[in-house]
Protein backbone atom coordinates (compact mmCIF):
# COMPACT_ATOMS: atom_id res chain seq x y z
CA UNK A 1 0.00 0.00 0.00
CA UNK A 2 1.34 3.56 -0.91
CA UNK A 3 2.67 5.62 1.56
CA UNK A 4 0.38 9.01 1.06
CA UNK A 5 -0.69 10.23 3.49
CA UNK A 6 -3.72 12.84 3.10
CA UNK A 7 -3.11 16.83 2.97
CA UNK A 8 -5.77 18.11 4.66
CA UNK A 9 -3.32 18.66 7.60
CA UNK A 10 -0.42 18.21 5.83
CA UNK A 11 0.24 22.69 5.89
CA UNK A 12 1.03 22.48 10.01
CA UNK A 13 1.29 18.62 10.30
CA UNK A 14 1.81 17.65 14.18
CA UNK A 15 2.20 13.88 13.54
CA UNK A 16 2.97 12.15 10.23
CA UNK A 17 2.90 8.35 10.06
CA UNK A 18 3.93 6.63 6.77
CA UNK A 19 4.15 2.66 6.15
CA UNK A 20 4.05 1.78 9.84
CA UNK A 21 3.96 -1.89 10.50
CA UNK A 22 4.25 -3.70 14.08
CA UNK A 23 4.11 -7.40 14.76
CA UNK A 24 4.57 -9.26 17.94
CA UNK A 25 6.09 -13.09 18.10
CA UNK A 26 4.13 -15.21 20.48
CA UNK A 27 4.28 -19.02 21.01
CA UNK A 28 1.82 -19.39 18.55
CA UNK A 29 3.37 -17.36 15.82
CA UNK A 30 4.08 -14.23 14.12
CA UNK A 31 1.15 -11.73 14.48
CA UNK A 32 1.48 -9.15 11.88
CA UNK A 33 -0.47 -6.50 13.85
CA UNK A 34 0.03 -3.46 11.50
CA UNK A 35 0.65 -3.69 8.05
CA UNK A 36 2.53 -0.23 6.42
CA UNK A 37 -0.38 2.12 8.55
CA UNK A 38 -0.30 5.46 7.04
CA UNK A 39 -1.98 8.55 8.14
CA UNK A 40 -1.84 12.51 9.30
CA UNK A 41 -2.95 14.76 11.95
CA UNK A 42 -2.85 18.41 12.04
CA UNK A 43 -2.70 21.03 14.45
CA UNK A 44 -6.06 21.59 16.29
CA UNK A 45 -7.36 18.59 14.26
CA UNK A 46 -9.29 15.51 15.74
CA UNK A 47 -9.29 12.57 13.61
CA UNK A 48 -10.92 9.29 14.97
CA UNK A 49 -9.71 6.05 14.49
CA UNK A 50 -12.50 3.19 14.63
CA UNK A 51 -12.92 -0.22 13.63
CA UNK A 52 -14.00 -3.34 15.36
CA UNK A 53 -12.94 -4.85 18.25
CA UNK A 54 -8.82 -6.27 17.25
CA UNK A 55 -8.63 -4.09 13.89
CA UNK A 56 -5.46 -2.71 15.69
CA UNK A 57 -6.16 0.57 16.91
CA UNK A 58 -4.87 0.17 20.36
CA UNK A 59 -2.02 -0.77 19.34
CA UNK A 60 -1.28 1.92 16.87
CA UNK A 61 -1.29 4.13 20.01
CA UNK A 62 0.83 1.95 21.93
CA UNK A 63 3.30 1.72 19.19
CA UNK A 64 3.44 5.63 18.32
CA UNK A 65 4.42 6.22 22.31
CA UNK A 66 6.93 3.47 22.33
CA UNK A 67 4.37 1.43 25.27
CA UNK A 68 4.63 -1.76 22.94
CA UNK A 69 5.07 -5.20 25.63
CA UNK A 70 8.20 -7.05 24.77
CA UNK A 71 6.81 -9.18 22.43
CA UNK A 72 5.65 -6.41 20.29
CA UNK A 73 8.95 -4.27 17.76
CA UNK A 74 7.98 -2.34 14.97
CA UNK A 75 9.05 -3.56 11.75
CA UNK A 76 9.47 -0.66 9.30
CA UNK A 77 7.86 2.60 8.78
CA UNK A 78 8.02 5.59 10.01
CA UNK A 79 5.99 7.86 12.92
CA UNK A 80 7.45 11.28 13.27
CA UNK A 81 5.91 14.11 15.56
CA UNK A 82 7.05 17.73 14.63
CA UNK A 83 9.80 16.15 13.03
CA UNK A 84 11.52 14.06 15.55
CA UNK A 85 11.37 10.36 14.37
CA UNK A 86 9.81 7.84 17.28
CA UNK A 87 10.73 4.63 15.50
CA UNK A 88 14.04 5.31 16.10
CA UNK A 89 14.38 7.19 19.36
CA UNK A 90 15.58 5.84 22.59
CA UNK A 91 13.44 4.39 24.78
CA UNK A 92 14.76 7.63 27.42
CA UNK A 93 14.15 10.11 24.49
CA UNK A 94 10.59 8.52 24.23
CA UNK A 95 9.65 8.63 28.00
CA UNK A 96 10.72 12.44 27.65
CA UNK A 97 8.17 12.84 24.95
CA UNK A 98 4.90 11.16 26.88
CA UNK A 99 4.08 13.23 29.07
CA UNK A 100 5.47 16.40 27.09
CA UNK A 101 4.90 16.50 23.85
CA UNK A 102 2.37 13.39 23.65
CA UNK A 103 -0.05 12.29 26.05
CA UNK A 104 -2.14 9.19 26.49
CA UNK A 105 -5.82 8.97 28.00
CA UNK A 106 -6.52 5.27 28.21
CA UNK A 107 -9.82 2.84 28.42
CA UNK A 108 -9.68 2.27 32.30
CA UNK A 109 -8.60 5.42 34.00
CA UNK A 110 -8.65 3.48 37.61
CA UNK A 111 -6.40 0.76 36.29
CA UNK A 112 -3.80 3.67 34.94
CA UNK A 113 -3.75 5.87 38.03
CA UNK A 114 -2.08 4.83 40.97
CA UNK A 115 -4.22 3.71 43.87
CA UNK A 116 -1.79 4.59 46.33
CA UNK A 117 -1.25 8.18 45.69
CA UNK A 118 -3.84 11.27 45.63
CA UNK A 119 -4.35 12.68 42.12
CA UNK A 120 -2.82 16.06 42.75
CA UNK A 121 0.19 14.59 43.34
CA UNK A 122 -0.12 12.57 40.04
CA UNK A 123 -1.09 15.65 37.99
CA UNK A 124 2.39 17.32 40.06
CA UNK A 125 4.50 14.59 39.13
CA UNK A 126 3.97 15.26 35.67
CA UNK A 127 4.18 19.18 35.92
CA UNK A 128 7.50 18.44 38.39
CA UNK A 129 9.37 16.22 35.61
CA UNK A 130 8.06 17.76 31.95
CA UNK A 131 7.10 21.56 33.05
CA UNK A 132 10.02 21.51 35.75
CA UNK A 133 8.11 22.70 38.45
CA UNK A 134 8.98 23.05 42.25
CA UNK A 135 6.44 20.73 44.27
CA UNK A 136 4.58 23.82 45.35
CA UNK A 137 3.50 25.37 42.34
CA UNK A 138 3.40 22.18 40.83
CA UNK A 139 0.83 21.46 43.65
CA UNK A 140 -0.60 24.81 42.90
CA UNK A 141 -0.74 24.06 39.11
CA UNK A 142 -2.75 20.34 39.40
CA UNK A 143 -5.49 22.02 41.75
CA UNK A 144 -5.94 24.42 38.53
CA UNK A 145 -5.87 21.46 36.23
CA UNK A 146 -9.07 19.99 37.90
CA UNK A 147 -10.95 23.05 37.92
CA UNK A 148 -10.20 23.38 34.33
CA UNK A 149 -11.76 19.29 33.90
CA UNK A 150 -14.95 20.42 35.93
CA UNK A 151 -13.96 19.15 39.19
CA UNK A 152 -15.80 20.54 42.16
CA UNK A 153 -13.85 22.07 44.69
CA UNK A 154 -10.60 20.87 43.43
CA UNK A 155 -8.46 21.77 46.32
CA UNK A 156 -10.00 19.21 48.41
CA UNK A 157 -9.76 16.78 45.27
CA UNK A 158 -6.78 16.45 45.31
CA UNK A 159 -5.85 15.19 48.13
CA UNK A 160 -8.55 11.81 47.20
CA UNK A 161 -7.10 8.48 45.69
CA UNK A 162 -8.65 6.74 42.51
CA UNK A 163 -11.24 4.66 44.72
CA UNK A 164 -12.47 7.78 46.15
CA UNK A 165 -13.93 8.80 42.97
CA UNK A 166 -16.61 7.78 40.98
CA UNK A 167 -15.72 6.58 36.99
CA UNK A 168 -16.19 9.39 35.08
CA UNK A 169 -13.90 11.65 38.05
CA UNK A 170 -11.10 9.45 37.37
CA UNK A 171 -11.54 9.88 33.76
CA UNK A 172 -11.24 13.55 34.35
CA UNK A 173 -8.18 13.57 36.49
CA UNK A 174 -6.41 11.12 33.30
CA UNK A 175 -7.50 14.33 31.08
CA UNK A 176 -5.93 16.97 33.63
CA UNK A 177 -2.51 14.62 33.53
CA UNK A 178 -2.24 14.29 29.85
CA UNK A 179 -3.44 17.98 29.33
CA UNK A 180 -1.23 19.39 32.31
CA UNK A 181 2.04 20.28 29.78
CA UNK A 182 0.17 21.62 26.92
CA UNK A 183 1.46 18.26 24.36
CA UNK A 184 1.71 18.50 20.60
CA UNK A 185 -0.76 15.34 20.62
CA UNK A 186 -3.18 13.61 22.86
CA UNK A 187 -3.96 9.82 22.03
CA UNK A 188 -7.56 9.25 23.92
CA UNK A 189 -8.31 5.48 23.52
CA UNK A 190 -11.33 4.63 24.19
CA UNK A 191 -12.09 7.55 26.85
CA UNK A 192 -16.03 7.24 27.52
CA UNK A 193 -15.48 3.24 28.07
CA UNK A 194 -17.68 2.71 31.00
CA UNK A 195 -19.53 6.01 31.20
CA UNK A 196 -22.93 6.70 31.63
CA UNK A 197 -24.47 8.76 28.60
CA UNK A 198 -24.44 11.86 30.09
CA UNK A 199 -20.71 11.58 31.84
CA UNK A 200 -19.41 10.28 28.72
CA UNK A 201 -20.72 13.78 26.99
CA UNK A 202 -18.95 15.98 29.52
CA UNK A 203 -15.62 14.06 29.42
CA UNK A 204 -15.76 14.83 25.57
CA UNK A 205 -16.95 18.38 26.22
CA UNK A 206 -14.09 18.99 28.62
CA UNK A 207 -11.44 17.39 25.66
CA UNK A 208 -12.93 19.10 22.81
CA UNK A 209 -12.67 22.12 24.60
CA UNK A 210 -9.12 21.68 26.18
CA UNK A 211 -8.41 20.85 22.39
CA UNK A 212 -9.41 24.48 21.02
CA UNK A 213 -7.79 26.06 23.86
CA UNK A 214 -4.06 24.68 23.25
CA UNK A 215 -4.09 23.89 19.67
CA UNK A 216 -3.66 19.94 20.39
CA UNK A 217 -4.17 16.81 17.53
CA UNK A 218 -6.12 14.29 18.69
CA UNK A 219 -6.63 11.02 17.61
CA UNK A 220 -9.56 9.91 19.41
CA UNK A 221 -9.89 5.49 19.28
CA UNK A 222 -13.28 4.05 19.08
CA UNK A 223 -15.27 1.30 17.97
CA UNK A 224 -18.14 3.87 18.36
CA UNK A 225 -18.82 5.55 14.70
CA UNK A 226 -21.32 7.60 16.24
CA UNK A 227 -19.28 9.02 18.63
CA UNK A 228 -16.87 9.27 15.94
CA UNK A 229 -19.16 11.13 14.36
CA UNK A 230 -20.04 13.84 16.78
CA UNK A 231 -16.49 14.40 17.53
CA UNK A 232 -14.16 14.53 14.76
CA UNK A 233 -13.12 16.65 11.91
CA UNK A 234 -12.23 13.38 10.02
CA UNK A 235 -12.30 9.68 9.77
CA UNK A 236 -10.17 7.04 9.55
CA UNK A 237 -11.55 3.14 8.84
CA UNK A 238 -9.19 0.26 10.58
CA UNK A 239 -9.56 -3.33 9.94
CA UNK A 240 -7.00 -6.03 10.35
CA UNK A 241 -4.33 -3.80 10.79
CA UNK A 242 -4.78 -1.85 7.63
CA UNK A 243 -6.17 1.63 7.46
CA UNK A 244 -8.80 0.90 4.45
CA UNK A 245 -10.39 4.50 4.14
CA UNK A 246 -9.55 8.07 5.53
CA UNK A 247 -11.91 10.83 4.48
CA UNK A 248 -13.24 14.02 6.54
CA UNK A 249 -16.15 12.70 8.81
CA UNK A 250 -19.07 14.25 6.73
CA UNK A 251 -17.89 12.60 3.06
CA UNK A 252 -17.00 9.70 4.86
CA UNK A 253 -20.51 9.14 6.39
CA UNK A 254 -22.17 10.29 3.66
CA UNK A 255 -20.52 8.59 0.73
CA UNK A 256 -18.65 5.78 2.22
CA UNK A 257 -16.51 3.82 -0.44
CA UNK A 258 -14.70 0.95 1.32
CA UNK A 259 -16.66 -2.25 1.06
CA UNK A 260 -15.64 -2.25 5.12
CA UNK A 261 -16.84 1.22 6.29
CA UNK A 262 -20.43 0.74 4.14
CA UNK A 263 -20.55 -2.55 6.41
CA UNK A 264 -19.49 -1.05 9.87
CA UNK A 265 -22.26 1.67 9.04
CA UNK A 266 -24.88 -0.85 8.08
CA UNK A 267 -24.00 -2.31 11.24
CA UNK A 268 -23.93 0.62 13.27
CA UNK A 269 -27.51 1.42 14.98
CA UNK A 270 -29.10 4.99 14.86
CA UNK A 271 -31.59 7.16 16.69
CA UNK A 272 -33.43 7.24 13.46
CA UNK A 273 -32.68 3.92 12.44
CA UNK A 274 -34.75 0.82 13.30
CA UNK A 275 -33.30 -2.32 14.53
CA UNK A 276 -34.61 -4.82 11.89
CA UNK A 277 -32.56 -2.89 9.51
CA UNK A 278 -28.78 -3.47 11.14
CA UNK A 279 -26.92 -5.50 9.06
CA UNK A 280 -23.85 -7.61 10.69
CA UNK A 281 -21.00 -7.93 9.01
CA UNK A 282 -19.87 -11.38 7.54
CA UNK A 283 -17.30 -13.48 8.55
CA UNK A 284 -14.39 -12.68 10.90
CA UNK A 285 -11.19 -11.09 11.33
CA UNK A 286 -8.35 -12.86 9.36
CA UNK A 287 -6.02 -15.03 11.61
CA UNK A 288 -2.57 -12.54 11.59
CA UNK A 289 -0.70 -15.26 11.75
CA UNK A 290 -0.54 -16.27 8.38
CA UNK A 291 1.86 -16.54 6.24
CA UNK A 292 -0.21 -16.36 3.42
CA UNK A 293 -2.34 -13.09 4.18
CA UNK A 294 -4.05 -11.95 1.04
CA UNK A 295 -2.91 -8.15 0.17
CA UNK A 296 -6.10 -6.92 0.87
CA UNK A 297 -7.16 -8.49 4.61
CA UNK A 298 -10.98 -7.97 3.96
CA UNK A 299 -11.40 -9.41 0.71
CA UNK A 300 -12.44 -12.77 1.87
CA UNK A 301 -15.75 -10.95 3.94
CA UNK A 302 -16.10 -9.07 0.65
CA UNK A 303 -19.21 -8.73 -1.89
CA UNK A 304 -16.81 -6.88 -4.14
CA UNK A 305 -14.01 -8.83 -4.57
CA UNK A 306 -12.29 -9.07 -8.21
CA UNK A 307 -9.67 -10.99 -9.27
CA UNK A 308 -7.18 -7.70 -9.43
CA UNK A 309 -7.80 -7.38 -5.69
CA UNK A 310 -5.30 -10.27 -5.31
CA UNK A 311 -2.45 -7.55 -6.16
CA UNK A 312 -0.80 -5.43 -3.66
CA UNK A 313 -3.05 -2.60 -2.65
CA UNK A 314 -2.91 0.97 -3.30
CA UNK A 315 -4.31 4.18 -2.09
CA UNK A 316 -6.62 5.80 -4.74
CA UNK A 317 -7.63 9.48 -3.77
CA UNK A 318 -11.05 9.39 -5.22
CA UNK A 319 -11.54 13.11 -4.28
CA UNK A 320 -9.87 16.13 -1.98
CA UNK A 321 -8.98 14.27 1.35
CA UNK A 322 -10.89 11.08 0.46
CA UNK A 323 -9.09 8.23 0.03
CA UNK A 324 -9.62 4.57 0.17
CA UNK A 325 -6.96 1.29 -0.25
CA UNK A 326 -9.68 -0.98 -2.53
CA UNK A 327 -9.72 -1.95 -6.23
CA UNK A 328 -13.41 -1.90 -6.73
CA UNK A 329 -14.75 0.85 -4.07
CA UNK A 330 -18.49 1.03 -4.37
Amino acid sequence: MSAATPAAAASQSVLDVTDFSVEFRTRAGIVRALDRVAFSVGRGETMALVGESGSGKSVTAYALLGLLDAAGRITGGSARLEGTELTSASPAALSAIRGKRAAMIFQNPRAALNPIRNVGKQIGDVLRRHAGLGARAAAAEAIEMLRAVGIPDPARRAGAYPFELSGGMCQRVMIAIAVATRPALLIADEPTTGLDVTTQAVVMDIMGRLAAETGMATILITHDLALAAERSGRIAVMHAGHIVEDAPTKTLLLYPRHPYTRRLLAATPTAAGNLADLRSIPGNLPDLRRDDLPPCRFAARCDRRLPACEAPMQWRELEPHHRVACWNPA
